[in-house]
């Protein structure tokens, strides 16, 4: 049976031009002709006024906490809800990272408990050196609710929009209504590089900052000159030319994810106490993946998993949030009105496949397979 996979790259077609054109002319180190068209056509995309294409989101979340001044000792805010490449940048510059709680509706960060938190940090004294503010799985958090926050108390806004490049709010791109926006290119995301990442904003000057320390921090003389530590975070002029082909139809990607969410939203309208994100008033959502959540908690999910798997129907649990992993349980976390949200929707949550080139036939096999697999769930728990 053919696998039905989560998410994979969907060329276009198009990349093969700038690729062979990168080969044909030998740049294939990073920078090059595909790198500078593909910042510049992101500028275009995203309505930014200066970008950097980087080795990966993961560099670019590093340089903004860096090109910010955040270091050892500091506190940044960040989203508990979310892969662990949000997070890990942090300790990259030493600081601390504080959780915030997710909100029910969109299942990103509450603006309640941003406020909470802000306000006892302002008690302190402590207030932090960054918030980064998710996406989810490409759903619009509250963002105009959570950057007037930041700006209320000075504090930087640092946009993870690595899931959902195309989505927006009264027609503006996630990732810019921070002081940096970041998107990524990984091989699972709605268009891909390969790997690779981008760092957007609308501070020119900012991103002359990052591009430097994003080339080792050499000074502009003629020998190798460095009077601080930098990184080697730039993008090959190959991959650029993979994400020049895949930003030409980003907008049929976007509207591809969207009509495969409508379709599970139709299929599973009979399914009771199942919840997906929800999309604020004014937002497109590029439903990057698709997620809701089942009845009967971890257990029944799980099962449902395996079933599916069976059917060789990837699928797999929403994000396990920070204050849950291991690594960070020693650090603050921070709740709204609502008591732990992030981790209900980690123990319901599943993740549907949502690859823009899955077909009808292939979605409804899943969809299929779902109400079977949690009709199962139901009628073994009336047995019990």
């Amino acid at each position: 049976m053919k696998n039905i996979p989560l998410s994979i790259p969907h060329l276009s077609g198009h990349e093969i031009k700038y690729v062979t054109e990168a080969l044909e002319t030998n740049w294939v180190a990073p920078l090059g002709p595909n790198v500078e068209a593909f910042e510049a056509g992101m500028r275009v995309y995203s309505g930014t006024q200066a970008t950097l294409a980087t080795s990966s989101g993961t560099a670019a979340i590093h340089l903004a906490l860096s090109t910010l001044g955040v270091t050892a000792g500091d506190d940044v805010f960040c989203q508990s809800l979310t892969f662990i490449a949000s997070t890990n940048p942090i300790r990259y510059v030493g600081a601390r990272p504080v959780l915030i709680d997710s909100e029910s509706d969109t299942w990103n960060m509450s603006p309640t408990a941003l406020r909470r938190a802000m306000i006892q940090a302002a008690t302190r004294g402590r207030l932090p050196k960054a918030v980064i503010v998710v996406h989810l799985y490409g759903v619009v958090a509250k963002i105009e609710e959570l950057a007037a926050i930041c700006e209320e108390y000075d504090v930087p806004l640092i946009e993870d929009a690595a899931e959902s490049l195309g989505s927006t709010v009264n027609g503006r791109m996630t990732g810019t209504f921070g002081t940096f926006g970041v998107y990524s290119f990984n091989g699972n995301k709605i268009i891909t590089t390969s790997g690779g990442g981008m760092l957007v904003s609308n501070d020119v000057g900012l991103i002359e900052r990052a591009f430097y320390l994003a080339t080792q921090a050499r000074q502009p003389v003629l020998h190798y000159e460095h009077t601080e530590v930098g990184f080697n975070y730039r993008m090959s002029n190959v991959c650029a030319g993979i994400g020049r082909g895949q930003l030409e139809v980003i907008e049929d990607r976007v509207e591809a994810r969207r009509t495969i969410f409508q379709r599970y939203v139709r299929a599973f309208e009979t399914i009771d106490a199942h919840h997906y994100q929800q999309e604020i008033s004014g937002s497109r959502a590029n439903r990057w993946l698709t997620a809701m959540t089942v009845p009967g908690g971890t257990e029944q999910r799980d099962l449902l998993i395996q079933q599916l798997q069976q059917k060789n129907i990837e699928s797999r649990p929403v994000w396990k949030p920070m204050h849950l992993q291991p690594v960070y349980r020693d650090v603050p976390y921070i709740m709204g009105e609502e008591q732990d949200v992030s981790r209900r929707l980690f123990e319901e949550g599943i993740c549907l496949p949502s690859a823009s080139q899955m077909t009808f036939t292939e979605q409804a096999l899943v969809i299929r397979s779902v109400r079977q697999g949690l009709v199962a769930d139901v009628r073994r728990n009336v047995q019990l």
